[in-house]
């Protein structure tokens, strides 16, 4: 489903559907707020780091996980992740095994991640907390989990879309929030900002004088696939938190979208959709292009028919880590 466009309005301006739906956002950020006011259900002796945001959606969480686990491994950790598992039916707590599991039974993130860590998938974060730390981890990231209040939280992470910050800032279904802005930075210690410079600059300038956090940027940069996508004939398609994002990246880098089909979060790339997608292409004489969260739900049979775009992660503000170092020194 595709976000309301009222949602992308300053919180300035009068809207009257925003204003009607008033009344069930309050009610959805009291839900929140008595939420994670709850005791956590274990403290673990290991430090953990908990990416997540206040919007509902793709901000970047996936990309900044990544990036997280790498910076604990140069520090000399052995980071686990524990992830809820969204789309994923097992309970877990369940070890992910790119081998062995599907995106159908874990999730297509933790698919994802598991390629640069160990990651745990639980409904039970707590559980999936314990196991981790079991299993030999020497820290923990929690992915999404800033409004989950079951494991205690060494350091928090939350990140932000810097083109569309926080929307018109009210909560679901008045606006695109999970909890209000003040109540969700009360509970982080750093914010990153991702997108291009002048977003982030201009997302730095609006926040400034809002907060006292620390305010990062960074950004989401394909990375070198081997081939030139000039004038490259593309049919793309993303379920990603903003499937445009994928796409304008594929633009700037000099490719010909003939045709792009943007799908649900989490959307199953079932064998149906995969044949008429890839009949559509063979039409336009163009190539099946996706990203990697895409790529892991794809079926079998369609997993060489389709360019995936590895992106990554990249911050340059050395202070992050040196914050993330002092949370967590080199493991004895």
């Amino acid at each position: 489903m595709q976000a309301p466009e009222f949602w992308t309005r300053s919180p300035d301006t009068f809207d009257i559907r925003r204003a009607a739906l008033s009344p069930l956002g309050a009610l959805y950020g009291a839900v929140t707020a008595r939420r994670v006011a709850r005791a956590p259900d274990v403290t673990p002796a290991c430090p953990v780091f908990c990416v997540g945001n206040i919007n509902v959606g793709g901000t970047g969480k996936t990309p900044t996980t990544i990036w997280m686990v790498e910076r604990l491994r140069d520090i000399g950790h052995t980071p686990h992740v524990v992830t809820r598992g969204y789309g994923g039916r097992l309970k877990g707590p369940v070890a992910v095994d790119p081998t062995r599991h599907s995106a159908d039974e874990v999730g297509d993130e933790p698919l994802l991640t598991a390629a640069f860590a160990d990651v745990w998938v639980a409904k039970d974060r707590a559980q999936g907390a314990r196991a981790a730390e079991a299993a030999g981890a020497t820290a923990i990231v929690l992915d999404d989990g800033l409004q989950n209040p079951s494991v205690a939280k060494s350091f928090s992470l939350l990140v932000v879309d810097a083109e569309y910050g926080f929307g018109n800032e009210a909560c679901l279904p008045a606006g695109p929030l999970r909890e209000p802005v003040e109540a969700g930075l009360a509970r982080v210690h750093a914010i990153v900002a991702l997108g291009k410079d002048d977003a982030t600059t201009a997302f730095q300038a609006a926040w400034a004088n809002k907060t006292r956090l620390p305010i990062y940027t960074g950004s989401v940069q394909p990375l070198p696939t081997g081939m030139s996508w000039a004038d490259t004939k593309v049919l793309a398609f993303a379920g990603i938190g903003n499937p445009g994002k994928f796409f304008k990246t594929l633009r700037d880098l000099g490719a010909e979208l003939v045709r792009t089909e943007a799908l649900d979060d989490h959307q199953a790339l079932s064998k149906k959709l995969m044949t008429r997608l890839e009949a559509d292409a063979r039409s336009l004489g163009a190539q099946l292009v996706t990203t990697e969260k895409d790529a892991v739900r794809l079926p079998n049979a369609f997993r060489t028919k389709v360019i995936t775009l590895p992106v990554r992660l990249s911050i340059a503000d050395e202070e992050l880590v040196q914050s993330i170092r002092r949370v967590a020194p080199p493991p004895p």
